[in-house]
């Protein structure tokens, strides 16, 4: 566990972005030329509690030597990302659509579950403006069970095994928790293993994956779907799961890697709005960041809206301010309203 913690603050956007940046008075967020930053939060883990310093970046070469480690986040902060997927340049936001392929997925169960609908709606979710395709055959919604990997695969396989075929330019994510559906999912060509458990519910995933350095979305979750919910804690939330990050990337590596900080798995309301207010601190790793907001829970304690399928606009407020923060996945089910709301807001942003 560290002490120091190096969140980037008080952004800049578009034009306004490039000429600070030219004129050395910003930072590049990740490489990038349109947004920019001025100012770092210093985190420190203390006795009692967490102290924050905000610092300009002109002050970070006065730091003496025991903030070495906030020298070396803000290289990777800075630092342009890799795209290891294809057909996606991780300095546009990309969208991952969602494709449940279960009867009881907290949001859609049982409305995509056969051939002909499923293959509908990858298409329309194409057509939309999804770059990664995420197909799952496991509820991992708030109580459900674990499901048998026969069953599971029998969800998946129509999709999985024909996905290439039918998709040649577009990225296949397969969501789950199984080594058996792992192996089978990338015999098949799967772009993404997207594993909601960090490689954590099955004990050879983790090195199987390393091995093979597939690409994969290190997920954050406590405990299992069935019981994430009950009455979960931390020290504090944001760091803490830094801290996950940081020590399982020395375990699975940080070749092509997305890291998701599991908005809705084992968190409440104060937690999810804690790590969507500060996911900027994510960025210190060095690697790009997914975040899954779309018609999850809290968008019901806020709103008083409690059918999934009406959180549309709050999936879609939440999906910009994660866009002004940096964040390049957007994991999502509205595909053409998400869209849509990226393409005019980042038009208004880079108006002169």
């Amino acid at each position: 566990m560290r002490k120091y913690y190096t969140r980037p603050c008080n952004f800049y956007y578009g034009h306004t972005a490039n000429k600070l940046i030219e004129k050395k008075k910003a930072l590049p967020l990740n490489g990038r030329k349109d947004i920019a930053f001025d100012t770092i939060e210093i985190l420190s883990r203390e006795k009692k509690g967490v102290k924050s310093k905000l610092i300009n970046i002109k002050e970070i070469k006065n730091l003496n030597n025991k903030f070495f480690i906030v020298k070396q986040d803000l290289r990777k902060i800075i630092k342009k990302r890799k795209n290891f997927l294809k057909y996606i340049n991780f300095t546009k936001p990309a969208i991952m659509g969602i494709l449940n392929l279960t009867p009881d997925s907290f949001s859609d169960g049982g409305k995509f579950n056969t051939k002909n609908k499923s293959i509908s709606q990858i298409r329309k979710m194409i057509s939309s403006g999804a770059s990664i395709i995420d197909v799952g055959g496991e509820s991992t919604r708030p109580g459900s069970k674990t499901v048998n990997p026969k069953i599971e695969w029998k969800r998946l396989s129509g999709v999985v095994k024909n996905f290439k075929k039918n998709f040649k330019k577009m990225n296949l994510s397969v969501d789950t928790r199984k080594l058996e559906i792992m192996k089978k999912s990338l015999k098949y060509r799967a772009d993404l293993i997207n594993d909601v458990s960090g490689f954590s519910y099955d004990k050879d995933s983790m090195n199987f994956i390393k091995k093979n350095n597939a690409a994969k979305v290190l997920h954050h979750m406590i405990g299992t779907p069935n019981s994430m919910q009950n009455n979960p804690r931390y020290d504090n939330v944001l760091l803490d799961i830094y801290d996950y990050f940081e020590k399982n990337l020395k375990k699975i590596g940080s070749m092509n890697v997305l890291i998701d900080p599991g908005i809705g798995f084992g968190k409440t309301l104060k937690h999810n709005l804690i790590l969507i207010s500060r996911i900027s601190l994510f960025h210190s790793l060095g690697l790009p960041i997914l975040v899954g907001t779309s018609r999850k829970r809290f968008i019901s304690q806020i709103s008083d809206v409690y059918d999934s399928k009406d959180r549309t606009g709050g999936t879609i407020a939440s999906v910009l301010y994660l866009l002004l923060q940096g964040v390049q996945v957007f994991r999502v089910h509205n595909v053409i309203e998400v869209k849509q709301a990226l393409i005019v807001f980042e038009k208004i942003l880079n108006e002169k």
